[in-house]
C-alpha cells in the first residue's frame, strides 16, 4: 500500500486556509484536513524575532503527494515562503491508512490544485 504522510501548512488567515485545504481534498492531493484557527507563531525573519497568529493545517495524504502540494503551496499561498513540512507515518490504523489512498488520486505531472 502507498505510504501516507501528515504535512502540516501555516497561513496568515484562517480563512484563506481553509478555503485552501478544500481546494486540495477536492482535487484529491489530501483525504482530509484538521484545521487549527489559531497559533502563536515566533521565528526570525529579516534578522528580527516575530511574533504572529496563524492558522495551521494538518493534511493526510500519500507521501507521492507531497511534491503536488508543495507546488500549489508556493504558487498560492500568501507567503514568500510558506511552511510546508511532511512528516511520515509511521504506523496507523490499517483501514484509516487504506481509506487515505482511496480518497486521494495517483501523482500526475501536472502542478496540482487549480481554481475553478
Amino acid at each position: 500500500m502507498d505510504p501516507i504522510c501528515e504535512v502540516v501548512i501555516t497561513a496568515p488567515d484562517a480563512g484563506w486556509l481553509r478555503e485552501f485545504t478544500r481546494r486540495l481534498v477536492a482535487e484529491r492531493l489530501a483525504a482530509c484536513g484538521h484545521n487549527l484557527a489559531e497559533i502563536r507563531s515566533i521565528y526570525r525573519w529579516d534578522g528580527s524575532v516575530q511574533e504572529e497568529t496563524e492558522a495551521r493545517v494538518m493534511l493526510h495524504t500519500r507521501q507521492s503527494l507531497v511534491a503536488e502540494i508543495v507546488a500549489a503551496t508556493n504558487r498560492e499561498h500568501p507567503y514568500d515562503v510558506p511552511c510546508v513540512l511532511s512528516m511520515p507515518v509511521v504506523e496507523a490504523n490499517p483501514d484509516y491508512q487504506a481509506w487515505v489512498v482511496a480518497e486521494t488520486r495517483e501523482p500526475s505531472s501536472g502542478t496540482g490544485v487549480h481554481d475553478g
